[in-house]
């Protein structure tokens, strides 16, 4: 079991099968995932980072997901408490952080930053640690 974040949904979501690479079958994401990755897929486009044909694409593959919208009734205070630990003004990073820990297990993200700064709880891994 794992919780997607929307860093490691974007790219995942450029390619066919992209989520397979995670071998799992219970992926979990708290329900702004999606509202972050559609703004990072339109903004690429926005951008001309890639053609807005794949970043439609993307966006398609993103809707048919592996990954179930989450939203567990203490995910609001478990979020606000840990970005009180990890001294986070935002709650964004935290919601992953705090639906993992409510489901017990681990947010599977490239965000290098969420990475270093609540690496200590335990609670994040990388793709290429999963393998």
């Amino acid at each position: 079991m794992l919780v997607v974040d929307a860093s490691f949904a974007v790219p995942a979501s450029g390619v066919e099968d992209g989520f397979a690479v995670l071998r799992d079958d219970d992926l979990y994401a708290p329900p702004l995932m999606w509202s972050e990755a559609r703004s990072a897929l339109h903004e690429l486009a926005w951008r001309g980072q890639i053609p807005t044909e794949d970043a439609r694409d993307a966006l398609g593959r993103l809707e048919r997901c592996p990954v179930k919208a989450t939203a567990h009734r203490d995910l609001g205070e478990t979020a606000w408490q840990i970005a009180d630990e990890l001294g986070s003004a935002k709650l964004y990073d935290a919601e992953y952080l705090a639906l993992a820990r409510l489901l017990g297990c681990r947010v599977v993200t490239l965000d290098g930053r969420l990475v270093r700064g609540a690496g200590r709880l335990g609670l994040v891994v990388t793709p290429s640690e999963l393998t």
